[in-house]
């Protein structure tokens, strides 16, 4: 007995729209910062350029996992396509931490090197401006839809990241300005690469809970057991089994011991009350209950 999540949430079609249009944001500003590193010959905004770049790899990816997603399920992929949002988070997080170990090498070989180095800190300040703005629009846009999906939060996490690295930039550029001290660009690398690393780690420790079957954070399963066993007709719950197929897609299972009464003819209203109280109260939408008399749980044993 069991019901089913309602369709819509991470496999929403607005999900693929904000993506979409987060992706045409960062590849005109990739493209933009791109231009102005070349013309500025700061290694801070050719460090964001190349995390833009990232970035609009990665919003592909995940364009492509949630349009995947969206595909109904079938006898070979009973659960349908979901874990692709998955796995397209996974590529994401391996995408920002190679790029962190390129912007420390690259800004550290400046560092050393610096003689004959020159920036044009004006030209450097416009663009770095420019990405602010887009990545503030971009977060904007991701903001709702990132809390549903670990899809959208991955692209949500290098946006913030690409607005945090912007708003370096504009300081090492009017750094630059004031004093002229060009290794503040090169130190701004640094920043921008030491921000990246945590959230790519965070993201990938997200992607291995979900893919080791833990339970979903926040989730009490003694809580939904106790709660399973106040209700009127269930004598014991076991086998209690919470795991999620992608953020916002939590999974429950279940063995209820339950009165003689409840198998004669009281199942269903029993396994409304179990559906509401798992959804109201702990937001899982798809729960599976087995009914079993007293006794059936150690004739399972012994078989």
């Amino acid at each position: 007995m069991h019901d089913h999540a309602p369709a819509g949430g991470i496999r929403d079609a607005s999900n693929r729209r904000l993506l979409a249009i987060s992706l045409c944001l960062t590849a005109t500003v990739m493209v933009v910062q791109i231009v102005g590193a070349a013309l500025s010959g700061s290694l801070a905004l050719l460090a964001d350029a190349a995390h833009m770049f990232a970035d609009a790899s990665a919003l592909v990816i995940a364009l492509i996992a949630a349009t995947v997603a969206a595909r109904p399920a079938d006898d070979r992929n009973t659960y349908g396509y979901q874990r692709a949002e998955v796995f397209g988070a996974l590529i994401n997080a391996v995408i920002l931490l190679a790029l962190s170990v390129w912007i420390v090498v690259e800004a550290v070989q400046r560092l050393l090197q610096p003689a004959g180095v020159e920036v044009a800190g004006t030209l450097m300040l416009v663009v770095a401006a420019v990405g602010l703005l887009a990545n503030g629009i971009a977060m904007y846009l991701l903001s709702a839809a990132q809390k549903r999906s670990i899809n959208v939060r991955g692209a949500y996490l290098e946006v913030l990241g690409d607005f945090i690295g912007s708003a370096v930039v504009i300081v090492a550029a009017l750094v630059i300005q004031a004093t002229g001290w060009m290794p503040a660009d090169p130190l701004a690398s640094l920043v921008i690469a030491a921000m990246i690393v945590p959230r790519a780690i965070g993201l990938l420790r997200e992607v291995f809970s979900v893919l080791g079957e833990r339970a979903p954070r926040g989730t009490e399963v003694g809580a939904i057991r106790d709660h399973i066993r106040r209700e009127a007709g269930v004598v014991e719950v076991h086998d209690v089994h919470v795991w999620q197929l992608t953020r916002g897609a939590p999974v429950f299972t279940a063995h209820v011991v339950v009165e003689a009464d409840v198998l004669a003819g009281g199942s269903v209203a029993l396994l409304r009350r179990l559906q509401r109280c798992l959804s109201e109260h702990f937001d899982v939408e798809h729960s599976t209950f087995q009914f079993e008399p007293a006794g059936h749980r150690d004739h399972d044993a012994h078989e």
